[in-house]
């Protein structure tokens, strides 16, 4: 099974960084539906969603996942959807989308597979794109893995090929007596990593924008300009506030959600390690194995018993005994991850 390094490498070969998509951006703010200027016919782009985690203060491992989708024209929200989650992926510097993407993800495909009329044209990604240590971030995975164009918007300056904060804050306010209120980031490399930008509002801590998937620089920076009212984009910025008033309101289900732990250390140290392997990439099988956990592993203790699991799940119950394609194994429900094969790796185990 691929590392999670590998897995990004390989991601990001499919990911496309200029505009690939059927719509037009609008011809002014002031009237973001007109289509004049485009022949009368092309799709204006509409719809925006804006993707986002907050988790839980008592307990971080608890988050919820929010997907909101706003109308270009108004900035209201025609549809919101949130997910309650326990978290089993440590979060790792550098490899975010391992964490996040499995929670937005499954929200994204719900809204295609119900066939929403708000579908997104386009998602804002609360994470950086192609500001990444290696150029991929969350928003690039997601997008790609979702085939939608994404934009990264950050909050924190990743320092790659040079670039620093006060490099940064030397640029936004030379660009300012310019009357410009963003900067494009150039790396030692001559490489273009994003762009900063300035708060509408007379904040000092800039906002960072990043290529996600199938859109330009120059396109994300015209649609965080074109959402933005207050310091973040509005799809992001209603991503954020809704998930945490979501918490709010669901605290109760989430300190229970929090309280049921592993019984065996051994059981969530072999889970931790499966994670950062990359093996638990699919959340239906990473909920599979936690319920597996959960029922039998229990008595697994000895590090020769975990070894010998782990072994066994990596070779033989993905690739040789379940025989399942990675697509087939996302679909497979939780029910019938642990009827299928739940005999057989206890049959294992007891050998």
């Amino acid at each position: 099974m691929p590392s999670w390094l590998e897995t990004q490498h390989s991601l990001k070969r499919r990911l496309i960084d200029e505009d690939d998509f059927e719509w037009k951006l609008p011809t002014s703010s002031r009237n973001k539906t007109s289509v004049e200027e485009h022949g009368g016919h092309q799709l204006v782009l509409k719809y925006v969603g804006g993707v986002d985690v907050s988790f839980l203060k008592e307990d971080p491992s608890v988050a919820c996942g929010s997907l909101v989708v706003l109308d270009l024209q108004s900035l209201q929200i025609v549809y919101q959807d949130y997910s309650l989650v326990r978290l089993r992926v440590p979060y790792i510097a550098g490899f975010l989308a391992f964490r996040e993407v499995p929670i937005l993800l499954p929200l994204i495909e719900k809204m295609k597979n119900n066939q929403s009329p708000y579908y997104p044209q386009v998602i804002m990604v609360d994470g950086n794109g192609m500001l990444h240590p290696r150029g991929f971030g969350l928003a690039c995975h997601l997008g790609v893995l979702a085939n939608l164009p994404t934009i990264g918007v950050g909050k924190n300056l990743h320092y790659v090929d040079g670039l620093n904060e006060e490099e940064v804050t030397r640029l936004l306010q030379a660009g300012r007596r310019r009357g410009e209120d963003f900067v494009k980031l150039m790396g030692n490399s001559g490489s273009i990593w994003g762009a900063a930008m300035r708060s509408p509002r007379g904040s000092q801590d800039p906002i960072y924008i990043s290529v996600g998937h199938r859109v330009s620089l120059d396109t994300a920076i015209n649609i965080a300009k074109i959402t933005r009212q207050y310091h973040l984009p509005e799809p992001v910025r209603q991503a954020d506030l809704r998930s945490r008033d979501y918490i709010r309101q669901h605290k109760s289900t989430l300190l229970n959600l929090a309280d049921s732990s592993w019984k065996s250390r051994a059981a969530i140290d072999l889970f931790n390690d499966l994670a950062i392997s990359g093996v638990l990439w699919f959340p239906v099988f990473k909920d599979g194995l936690e319920s597996f956990c959960r029922w039998h592993l229990t008595d697994m203790h000895t590090t020769d018993q975990c070894d010998m699991f782990r072994s066994f799940l990596i070779k033989q119950v993905y690739y040789e005994n379940l025989a399942l394609t990675e697509q087939q194994l996302f679909a497979m429900r939780l029910e019938d991850f642990l009827i299928s094969n739940g005999k057989r790796l206890l049959k294992f185990l007891n050998n």
